[in-house]
């Protein structure tokens, strides 16, 4: 049995159905939105459990699983509240660690791209976390776990972190204005013709410019697998392609992939976004590559195209 905790969200779910046809699933989350579990359409045999009853019957030694994948956690990079996110994203992450490496079972977790901060020291998973200074509370939740188990003397067998870079694809229209630039990309084409762009604060980059490590949600999946399946060093890994590109080449790429003309045109960013707003993000990939797993990246080109079909064939289901 293979456990998923945040199964029925974007990352979470996307897993499972990949894992669906080899194996037993037991499926953890908070209790279920119609949207969210929309996600599990097509998935058949599982148990679901919620992830506080999960964790006591994990800790009364009444589950016994092959594997832990833990992709839950509290994600919102505007939540103030630190005892919430120290006990949902730290503490509880630390319990599974705890029993994984008690029991001498493989765990790999959700760390986030967020614990590099505003990028000033760069984006390398080879960078120690303590010299990394997080922009929010949500990143500085995720980057103490991952020094935390740097510490940590008693490990599970197999386990890793991923940095998750800017994902998008199939079954993440649950997250609503946190959803990808790809999924908003494709809905306003429907409603209007069209795609709004924010422009540029900074001369460095034109408008529609800004770069990000766009990765498609199935290149993440094979990042799990891999380390997951293939002997290797614990530790903290970059999961991205390693090649920023755009927004004005995902936002084109949306329009190609629809048959349709680009028509794009750009809107002043919200001032506190503005404040925040990185124009440059790129995961460094040699520490993964270094392990062995040269599992190759899925072009933004063919990224898109799949995903638009995807959404195209679920909107006549």
């Amino acid at each position: 049995m293979i456990v998923i905790t945040g199964a029925a969200g974007f990352i979470g779910s996307n897993l499972a159905h990949r894992l669906k046809a080899e194996h037993d699933l037991l499926l953890v989350d908070h209790p279920l939105t119609a949207t969210k579990a929309a996600n599990f359409v097509g998935l058949k045999g599982f148990t679901f459990l919620e992830h506080d009853a999960f964790l006591q019957q994990l800790e009364a030694d009444r589950l016994r699983p092959d594997a832990i994948f833990h992709l839950g956690a509290c994600s919102a990079t505007t939540e103030m509240n630190w005892d919430y996110l120290r006990r949902n994203n730290v503490e509880y992450t630390q319990r599974l660690w705890t029993w994984c490496a008690t029991r001498e079972r493989p765990f790999l977790y959700a760390s986030s791209a967020a614990t590099y901060g505003d990028g000033a020291k760069g984006f390398d998973d080879r960078t120690p976390p303590t010299d990394l200074t997080p922009l929010n509370l949500y990143g500085k939740s995720k980057n103490d776990f991952d020094i935390w188990a740097l510490e940590q003397k008693l490990t599970p067998p197999r386990w890793a972190g991923l940095k998750f870079f800017n994902v998008f694809g199939p079954r993440e229209s649950h997250k609503g204005r946190m959803a990808s630039v790809a999924f908003q990309t494709y809905k306003q084409i429907l409603a209007t013709g069209g795609m709004k762009l924010f422009r540029s604060g900074d001369p460095a980059y034109a408008d529609g410019g800004q770069l990000r490590d766009f990765v498609f949600v199935d290149d993440c999946v094979n990042h799990m697998l891999w380390l997951w399946k293939n002997p290797h060093p614990g530790g903290v890994f970059n999961s991205g392609t390693g090649q920023a590109r755009s927004f004005f080449d995902l936002a084109k790429a949306v329009f190609v992939a629809l048959g349709r003309e680009p028509n794009i045109s750009f809107i002043d960013m919200p001032a506190d976004l503005a404040k925040q707003y990185q124009n440059y993000t790129q995961a460094e990939t040699a520490k993964l590559r270094g392990v062995g797993c040269n599992v190759p990246a899925t072009s933004l080109e063919d990224a898109v195209r799949k995903y638009v079909a995807w959404l195209e064939q679920t909107a006549k289901a």
